[in-house]
C-alpha cells in the first residue's frame, strides 16, 4: 500500500478503475451493500487476487454501478459502521488471518459520496476471513479451496516474491521520490559520489533495487528502499510500525517509563543515530569485574550494535502492528524483534548464517552495519565475557525473538541458571574457535582465582548435569578434562 493519498489522487484512481473492463479480478464495485461478512470475504478474495495478478493493491468501491461503472453515490459510511459494539474496521482486522493492511477513503465524485477500500495484496500466505480463504474468479468471489490450480499458482507467487521487492509506494513522481528518500545517505554510506542531475540519482537507486520503474515516467519505491532510506518511515503506511522504538524504564519493571522515543528514519540512514541514542541513555559502571577498572558503559557498544542490527535484519516484516524494540531497565537491556528465528536460540552462536531478508542483510553488510558470516552472536558473547558480564539470554515469546543483556553482577550474585547459561555459551564460543572449555578457561571467564578452582569445577558439573555441555573424553584425568557443547 502506498503513502497517504490525497483526495485528488483518489479521484484519479477512481477514474482509472472505472475505465477497466468490468470483469476485473482485483476491483469490485458496489452500491450500498455494507454487510460486514460480505466485506470480509471480499477483503480475502481481493487481497489474494491482487497477489495472483501482481498488483500492489486491490480496490472495493462503493457508489459506482457494477453494470455501467457510472458514479451513483452510496449511503455506506465506514467511519460510523459497527458490528455489535465494535467498529467495523477493527472487527474486520480481527477476523482476517494473516493481518493485512487496508484502508477506507471517502470522497465526493461528481457531487456524490463514494467510498474506496484499498486492500494490500496478500503476502506469504493466502488471506483468510473467519478461517476461509477466498479468491476472485473473473468478477465472482469463490472459495479458494474449490480452485486448486489458483491456489498452487498463488503459493508460487509467495515463494518467488521476497519482502524487499514488494512495493511500499507505487507510481511516485520523481520529485516525490527525492522528497521521501534520504538519497544522499545512500551515496554517503556506500562512499559513492553523488551523481549530477536527478536522472542519475534515480538510475543509481533503481540499479540497487531501491526503486523500480512505474508508469508514465513515475517510480515505485520498494520496501527495501523505504525501510533503509525513508526520511520518515511514517510516510509509508505499511512500514510506519517498523520504526525502532526505544524505551527507558525506571527500575526493573515496565510500570514506569522514564523516556520513550520512536525512530523516524530508515534503518540504514538512521542506524548510527539510533545506536548513539541508545548508548547515551545507558549509565556507566566504574568497575566491571577484576579486569577493568575504568568508566565504561553498562553494556559494550559492539554487543548493542550487533543485537540491534540482528533485530532489524532478521525481523518478520509481515507481522503487522509490531516492530523492533529496545527496552532499557536498571539492570538489563532487552532487544526484541517480530518473528521467530530461523534457527534454534541455543544454536545462534554456531549455526551457519540464515537471513529472512537476504537483500536487506546484504545491503547492511555492504555499509558495514552487520556481517552475513554468522559471527554477530560470537561477538556479543565475546564482549560479555571480556567485560565479565552475565551471559546474554536468547529466547522466543509470542512470535517474537528477544535478546537480553545483563548488567554486571558479582559471580556470587548469579544464580544457577545464570551460571549454566554462561558455561554453555563459553563452551560454544571456545568450540567455534577450535578449542574447548576447561576449568582454567572458565576461571578466566568468571574472573576467579586459581585457589577457587573447586568452585568452578562445581559450576562445570552443574552444566554437565543440565545437559548443555559434555566431556570431550570422559576417561581423561580430572585435571585434563575438557568440555564441548552438547551438540558438538
Amino acid at each position: 500500500m502506498s503513502i497517504d493519498r490525497q483526495e485528488s489522487e483518489l479521484l484519479g484512481i477512481l477514474t482509472e478503475l472505472r475505465k477497466l473492463p468490468r470483469e476485473t479480478e482485483w476491483v469490485e464495485f458496489k452500491h450500498n451493500n455494507d454487510e460486514p461478512d460480505e466485506i470480509g470475504e471480499y477483503l480475502s478474495a481481493l487481497a489474494n487476487a491482487a497477489a495472483l495478478t501482481g498488483k500492489v493493491s486491490a480496490w472495493l468501491v462503493w457508489g459506482v454501478s457494477n453494470d455501467t461503472q457510472e458514479v451513483i453515490g452510496t449511503t455506506f459510511n465506514p467511519a460510523v459502521a459497527k458490528v455489535g459494539n465494535e467498529e467495523l474496521e477493527s472487527w474486520l482486522l480481527r477476523l482476517l488471518s494473516p493481518k493485512i493492511n487496508f484502508r477506507f477513503y471517502g470522497v465526493q465524485a461528481e457531487g456524490k459520496p463514494v467510498v474506496l477500500l484499498e486492500i494490500s495484496a496478500a503476502f506469504r500466505h493466502p488471506v483468510q476471513f473467519k478461517g476461509t480463504e477466498f479468491i476472485r474468479v473473473g468478477s465472482y468471489k469463490k472459495k479458494l479451496k474449490d480452485f486448486p490450480e489458483k491456489e498452487r499458482e498463488l503459493w508460487r507467487v509467495f515463494d518467488s516474491t521476497p519482502f524487499e521487492k514488494e512495493i511500499a509506494a507505487e507510481n511516485i513522481a520523481a520529485e516525490d521520490v527525492l522528497r521521501l528518500l534520504d538519497y544522499p545517505a545512500y551515496f554517503d554510506l556506500l562512499s559513492l559520489p553523488l551523481p549530477e542531475g536527478r536522472d542519475g540519482i534515480l538510475s543509481a537507486l533503481a540499479a540497487d533495487d531501491v526503486l523500480s520503474p512505474g508508469k508514465g515516467g513515475k517510480w515505485h519505491i520498494t520496501n527495501l528502499g523505504a525501510v533503509l532510506f525513508a526520511k520518515r518511515l511514517a510516510d509509508f503506511r505499511t512500514l510506519a510500525r517498523k520504526a525502532v522504538r526505544v524505551v527507558l524504564y525506571k527500575g526493573e519493571s515496565r510500570v514506569e517509563a522514564v523516556r520513550e522515543q520512536e525512530g523516524s528514519k530508515g534503518y540504514a540512514a538512521g542506524f548510527e543515530g539510533l545506536i548513539g541514542f541508545v548508548t547515551n541513555l545507558l549509565p556507566s559502571n566504574e568497575v566491571i569485574g577484576q579486569a577493568l577498572r575504568k568508566q565504561v558503559p553498562m553494556f559494550p557498544e559492539l554487543a548493542i550494535r550487533e543485537l540491534v542490527a540482528n533485530a532489524i535484519i532478521h525481523q518478520d516484516f509481515h507481522l503487522t502492528g509490531t516492530g523492533p524494540m529496545v527496552e532499557i531497565f536498571a539492570g538489563r537491556m532487552e532487544i526484541t524483534n517480530p518473528g521467530l528465528p530461523l534457527v534454534q536460540t541455543d544454536r545462534f552462536l554456531d549455526s551457519p548464517p540464515r537471513s529472512r531478508n537476504e537483500a536487506l542483510a546484504s545491503f547492511m553488510r555492504r555499509i558495514g552495519v552487520c556481517e552475513e558470516r554468522g559471527s554477530g552472536v560470537d561477538k556479543v558473547v565475546f564482549q560479555t565475557e571480556l567485560y565479565q558480564l552475565p551471559a546474554p539470554l536468547f529466547e522466543t515469546a509470542d512470535e517474537h525473538t528477544r535478546a537480553v543483556l545483563f548488567a554486571h553482577r558479582e559471580l556470587k550474585e548469579m544464580d544457577k541458571t545464570d551460571r549454566i547459561r554462561a558455561c554453555y555459551l563459553h563452551a560454544c564460543l571456545r568450540y567455534v574457535q577450535r578449542d574447548f572449555l576447561t576449568n582454567a578457561s572458565l576461571r578466566e571467564r568468571f574472573g576467579v582465582a586459581e585457589k577457587n578452582k573447586a568452585a568452578v569445577s562445581r559450576y562445570i558439573r552443574e552444566a554437565v548435569e543440565a545437559g548443555v555441555i559434555r566431556p570431550v573424553d570422559e576417561d581423561a584425568a580430572r585435571k585434563m578434562m575438557k568440555y564441548k557443547p552438547f551438540w558438538a
